[in-house]
């Protein structure tokens, strides 16, 4: 059985070399090459008659899907178990992301004294030492717009209504802008619609289209397969993970599931059905076993509640149901396999090219010598990994600058503690992915005998083996 074809060799057979008329005086043939290798994998019938990862003996192939063939049974029987069939349905509150939406667009936009359209709402009080005093003062004697906006969708399409911006509000309307408006049906006839946020679609697509392009560009079918993972992950995410939460499943068993059917299908679609890709998926399985235990452990020991904002609190509020804890901790499981997929192929790819440049190297060597290749990789992911969570926090860690907080009082409140614990849990994992997909790679690698039958063909039309060993 021959290698099979991973992204990036897809347009190319990994099949022998046509075979070479073997000549006695020639040091270019295979039977040259083969007298001087140390072994007869050096061979330049077998060097070539490969792609970037060379096949595995028959035996390994076996053991290999000893274990992951259950694996993989155990996943997507969970999925099927646990299919939520959709998320389950809900009388609208009004509040935040539970409201009734529709596309609108600005038709038109004049300017008018705040003052004639009462726009404050609230009577000047005189003091602006306050946010509110400052507001209601700019807001009674400044400059406002008045923006007559059309329903561009829903029942009421075409229907307008007026909406007033003032001068100090953060999201200034223009004319012809698409906007998404609310629809409180409730509420009298005039302030039934509001705008609440403007339609940012078109400058999604276009930057999702310029990502997609460079991705294919550059990693050309590899890339390819890669944006289709992408998709079948938001698939699995959005069609699995999240209805499933919703109708009561335990977070942490549906995270579980879920990000072990996104490894399966992201790593096995991106770089083939091959034994390296095997032990990369291995690698990530006990990273993400580690992860979800130590998370486990310091939520519970931390007393994590999960609900630490308004969003968390109106779905607590909308299914009291789900374990806020336990999504917390899915939510660290999902958001550590990204980076995880990233480090274990790249340590498992370090091993097999290792290899396959020096062979006679044992499990030890090719252990030490990648893991200094992963010591690397660590130092600059775990950076990446806290500088990301950092970035996302960036606004509740200037609020607590602005309050003159202590660097102990920070850490010590829930929405500060949430966010050190998925950065340090994920972390460790990460750390402890690289000694632990090494070793496995390592011992993989090093445990494979390539099967005789398998060689032969490389040899070309004589009795290849056999024959060069009887030369030596």
């Amino acid at each position: 059985m021959g290698p099979l074809i991973s992204c990036d060799d897809l347009l190319v057979t990994p099949s022998p070399q046509p075979p070479i008329e073997p000549t006695e005086n020639s040091d270019h043939s295979g039977h040259a090459h083969a007298g001087h290798g140390p072994s007869p994998g050096h061979s330049h019938g077998h060097s070539h008659g490969h792609g970037p990862a060379a096949p595995v003996s028959k035996h390994l192939r076996k053991v290999i899907a000893a274990v992951l063939i259950p694996f993989a049974t155990a996943v997507f029987v969970g999925m099927a178990v646990l299919w939520p069939g959709g998320a389950p349905g809900h009388e609208r509150t009004g509040v935040g992301f539970d409201r009734q939406t529709q596309q609108a667009r600005v038709v038109s936009l004049e300017q008018v004294d705040c003052k004639s359209v009462n726009a404050a709402q609230v009577p000047p009080t005189g003091e602006v030492s306050t946010p509110s005093g400052r507001e209601a003062r700019a807001a009674q004697t400044g400059e406002c717009k008045k923006a007559t906006v059309e329903v561009g969708s829903g029942s009421d399409k075409g229907r307008t209504f007026v909406e007033i911006v003032q001068p100090g509000a953060p999201r200034q309307l223009e004319n012809g802008q698409e906007v998404v408006v609310a629809y409180a049906p409730d509420a009298p006839r005039d302030l039934q619609y509001s705008v609440i946020d403007v339609n940012r679609k078109l400058p999604l697509a276009v930057l999702a289209g310029i990502f997609a392009l460079a991705v294919v560009l550059v990693g050309r079918m590899r890339g390819v397969f890669a944006l289709i993972a992408l998709v079948v992950s938001f698939g699995v995410l959005t069609l699995f993970i999240l209805p499933a939460i919703l109708q009561g499943s335990n977070p942490l068993v549906v995270a579980v599931v879920g990000a072990s059917a996104i490894m399966l299908i992201a790593l096995y679609m991106c770089h083939g059905l091959t034994a390296r890709t095997s032990v990369a998926v291995l690698g990530t399985l006990v990273s993400l076993l580690l992860i979800g235990l130590l998370g486990s452990v310091f939520i519970d020991w931390a007393f994590l509640t999960g609900n630490t904002d308004d969003n968390t609190g109106l779905i607590h509020g909308l299914y009291p149901e789900i374990d806020m804890s336990g999504l917390l901790l899915a939510g660290i499981i999902i958001g550590s396999l990204g980076v995880l997929d990233d480090v274990t192929v790249t340590q498992t790819s370090a091993v097999w090219e290792l290899h396959q440049a020096d062979s006679t190297l044992g499990p030890r060597g090719l252990y030490r010598a990648a893991i200094r290749i992963g010591r690397d990789h660590i130092a600059s992911v775990v950076n990446t990994l806290v500088l990301a969570y950092a970035g996302a926090a960036l606004p509740l860690l200037l609020l607590f600058t602005i309050a003159n907080s202590s660097m102990g009082a920070v850490a010590n409140s829930e929405l500060v503690a949430v966010e050190i614990v998925r950065t340090l849990v994920g972390s460790i994992g990460l750390v402890a992915s690289v000694p632990v997909t090494t070793a496995l790679a390592a011992l993989v690698v090093s445990a494979d005998r390539p099967d005789a039958g398998a060689a032969a063909p490389a040899s070309g039309p004589v009795r290849g083996g056999r024959g060069r060993r009887r030369k030596r």
